[in-house]
């Protein structure tokens, strides 16, 4: 490997270790917080925000006016620094301003860095690939320590009181849970920002990628030179395409970490069980180009959406620990057949003074407005395809004030899916509490009048599936902290709320969409013969 490859490969070693370390944990870490659905949906959305501004911003600066690896340097020292405080913060206010700062500065270094890639490998479509693959370790590297961080030492067997083997299992089999796993897992983000303060610094020592000046009678906006190409018949089609499979990979970063839980993925092992996804594309990655030379754009790229389309048909019907993790392989396609040949495809077809540019174009899409739709309709979907619902709240009644527990179990109707509520009240130890429910599959319990402090409910239930049988599944309440001020008189009633998603019905809304992507593909792009190697 040359000294400028491996520099490069540095580069994005670092650049998605910074990505890997905060980004798949954080859709479980901000509803544990107690944020909203929509308070979670603008942090979240931050990164998108910044995608679309990246476009018109890093690209007039990074294209026109600014050495790329400046660019870069001074991005991540700042992105870095608001990374490290989102560490110390729980609170909406400040946890939102420091995202924000962090995605404005981080989120146009995704395109810069490839930019500079493009610029400084002699042959795109063979080494961009394997440049790019040290980006998908570091990522992996990103997530294999908390395996360890998320531990729950406290349960585990003190070292040499067992066998090394039993040592060794209880360990990585036993998670952090509650306010212990919240509390660790802000460590993602101290990750984060120390690798973004030292890739500031390595950008230093990067290959030296001056800006293109516009040429006379040129616009200076890079992105509106980009932007006229989408008229191109093969161009568009890639484009809406494009925004499709953005918004069906959104699901799949939004929803996995809390699927993978529910069917029985301890936390400490939801990121390494997501990490499989990129031990795949580094083969992938690897073996792109002879794939690109083989099929070509056009079905080497349908193939990456199919991926998408068995990933999230796998994950609705065969709910088991063993398949979900063992069909993450199929990111590795999702990603370098689809979004890696996107990026390759348009360094071949945009000129050379806009690539960056249209790279941002695609990145719009990729990082910004197809996220974003994903962000706002994942939690909807989530709410609206339940197969439970459950609240607990201060509630007043002719009798006064009281503790009610009510809810609904949905599809499809059975009888016989509860049983009872395991119930911890203040000062008194847990207890099971029988119930039923009624025709409609409701049911109510009362507690009494409220007492001053937590209340945790559990509901012990069952799911139907439809190749995978009835499987059980605890649907369990926020903790409910009733104040002194709400046992007197009902002032001040809290309630919690706790939704158990339908992950069968859910998953095969994103897996039917990302089909109707492979068909448009596949029946719609053909681009001419160019460096591929293949007409399509």
């Amino acid at each position: 490997m040359s000294l400028i490859r491996t520099r490069l490969s540095v580069m994005m070693f670092l650049e998605f270790l910074i990505w890997g370390a905060w980004y798949p944990l954080v859709f479980g870490y901000l509803p544990a917080l107690g944020f909203d659905t929509n308070q979670q949906f603008w942090i979240l959305s931050g990164f998108n925000f910044a995608a679309i501004a990246a476009m018109f911003f890093s690209t007039q600066f990074a294209d026109r006016n600014f050495a790329a690896e400046r660019f870069l340097a001074v991005s991540q020292l700042i992105g870095g620094v608001a990374m490290i405080f989102l560490a110390g913060t729980t609170a909406f206010w400040p946890l939102l301003l420091l995202m924000y700062l962090h995605c404005f500065f981080y989120v146009p270094t995704i395109s810069i860095t490839n930019g500079i890639a493009f610029a400084n490998v002699k042959d795109a479509q063979k080494d961009f690939g394997l440049v790019r693959l040290w980006g998908t370790i570091g990522w992996i590297a990103a997530s294999w320590p908390f395996v360890f961080i998320l531990v729950d030492w406290a349960r585990v067997p003190a070292f040499g009181s067992v066998t090394f083997i039993e040592w060794l299992g209880a360990a990585l089999g036993t998670s952090k849970s509650g306010p212990a796993l919240l509390e660790a897992t802000r460590y993602t983000f101290v990750v984060a920002g120390v690798a973004s303060i030292a890739l500031a610094a390595f950008s230093l020592f990067l290959p030296h990628t001056p800006p293109r000046p516009a040429a006379k009678g040129e616009s200076q906006f890079a992105w509106l030179e980009a932007a006229k190409l989408l008229k191109v018949p093969f161009m568009l089609i890639l484009f809406i395409v494009t925004f499709i499979d953005a918004t069906v990979h959104q699901f799949y970063f939004f929803w996995t970490g809390r699927y993978l839980m529910s069917i029985g993925i301890p936390g400490n092992w939801v990121m390494p069980a997501m990490s499989v996804g990129q031990f795949a594309e580094i083969g992938t990655m690897a073996v792109l180009g002879a794939f690109l030379k083989k099929l070509g754009w056009r079905w080497t790229m349908t193939i990456g959406i199919l991926g998408h389309a068995v990933r999230f048909a796998v994950f609705a019907l065969f709910p088991y620990p063993e398949i979900a993790v063992a069909v993450n392989v199929l990111h590795g396609i999702c990603y370098a057949f689809f979004f890696a040949t996107v990026y390759i495809f348009v360094d071949e077809f945009f000129p050379k003074d806009v690539r960056s540019s249209a790279q941002g174009l695609f990145n719009l899409l990729i990082l910004g407005i197809g996220p974003l739709l994903g962000n706002y309709i994942g939690p909807i979907a989530g709410n609206i395809i339940t197969t439970a619902d459950a609240t607990a709240e201060v509630a007043k009644s002719t009798a006064g004030s009281e503790v009610l527990i009510k809810g609904i179990l949905k599809h499809p109707k059975s009888a016989d899916r509860i049983e009872k509520f395991t119930i911890k009240e203040p000062d008194k130890d847990a207890y099971d509490r029988p119930v039923a429910l009624d025709g409609e599959n409701k049911f109510e319990v009362t507690l009494g009048p409220p007492k001053a402090g937590t209340y945790t409910v559990s509901i012990p239930a069952q799911r139907r599936y439809w190749f995978a049988g009835t499987r059980d599944y605890t649907l369990t309440l926020p903790n409910l902290d009733v104040s002194a001020e709400a046992t007197e008189a009902g002032q001040n009633a809290p309630r919690v709320r706790a939704t158990d998603v339908d992950f069968q019905r859910l998953f095969l809304l994103p897996s039917f969409t990302a089909l109707i992507g492979a068909l448009l593909l596949a029946l719609l792009f053909h681009p001419p013969l160019r460096a591929a190697g293949k007409a399509d």
